[in-house]
């Protein structure tokens, strides 16, 4: 199937609003720059929706203004049917949790008052640190294999052991909605597996709804259930990845010719790429054609 009619971004205009995430019409800018205008997006609930596309076409920017980082200089941003630049932002944070692309901890914290600090958005004058506070910190570390690192400091750990201590942050905030932008960033393969199957257990058995910026196609199409794949600011196609994930989708968005076959151990789109020679004597074809057109 190509990722013909019914994946288009011109359908955005048709949307419903039943879903808790959404972005409406946004026009997406840093100060003069303009990263995508009137770009509509619809997070489906319970989804683990992923969302790929080549350098700069606006994922993460994306992600910022679906998460309150960013406003957007027209349209809208909803959650929970408000506008979410109008809510209080503990309100936002009790709701929807962000892992950031890059993130800095403040110099001397522990693992553990890391994480801890997901809880900020549970606390209040009335309800100060409490055992239960104590407890999602603690499953929270175990969850992504942090735990013995609890009493090191965080400065102190190397990226990949980083990158997990802010995803214990995350889950140790405990909200329905779940923003990761790049979360497999300074993993090796075992602990990108690793994270992405703790992402898919949040969304299996947990019902968590996830929205992730990821750079491996591959990765994506075998972990999401909702794919969006951006190009120049512009939603290109979105639906399950079986449903979209075609070669000619890849070589639109990505420009890059291949073979989409059956994962073996899922049943899920696998992106093989062209071999380089192949690759070239796909790019020499419209040249030689030119030249014995002249």
């Amino acid at each position: 199937m190509s990722a013909g009619a019914g994946t288009r971004s011109g359908l955005n205009n048709q949307r419903s609003i039943v879903n808790r995430l959404s972005a409406e019409n946004v026009t997406l800018a840093y100060d003069q720059r303009v990263i995508a205008e009137k770009l509509s997006v619809e997070i489906p609930d319970n989804s683990f929706t992923v969302i790929v596309g080549p350098n700069a076409c606006g994922k993460s920017t994306l992600l910022r203004a679906l998460s309150r980082m960013l406003k957007p200089s027209q349209g809208r941003v909803l959650l929970d049917g408000e506008v979410i630049q109008s809510m209080p932002a503990k309100q936002v944070a009790r709701t929807l949790g962000l892992l950031p692309q890059s993130s800095i901890a403040p110099d001397g914290i522990t693992v553990a008052d890391l994480v801890g600090r997901g809880r900020y958005p549970h606390q209040g004058l009335l309800r100060q640190w409490s055992t239960e506070d104590e407890r999602v910190v603690q499953e929270s570390m175990a969850q992504t294999g942090v735990a013995e690192l609890a009493d090191r400091y965080v400065d102190e750990l190397s990226g990949g052991q980083r990158q997990r201590v802010w995803i214990a942050m995350a889950l140790a905030q405990q909200t329905p909605l779940l923003l990761l932008d790049e979360p497999t960033t300074y993993l090796d393969i075992q602990h990108q597996i690793d994270v992405l199957d703790l992402c898919a257990e949040l969304h299996e058995e947990q019902g968590r709804t996830l929205v992730a910026v990821l750079h491996d196609l591959n990765h994506a199409a075998r972990y999401a259930t909702h794919l969006i794949a951006l190009r120049g600011g512009e939603v290109i196609a979105e639906g399950a990845p079986n449903d979209i994930v075609t070669s000619e989708l890849v070589e639109e968005v990505f420009g890059l010719r291949c073979q989409v076959i059956d994962d073996p151990e899922t049943g899920t789109p696998l992106v093989v790429p062209a071999a380089r020679k192949a690759r070239g004597r796909g790019a020499a074809e419209p040249e030689k054609v030119a030249a014995e057109a002249s």
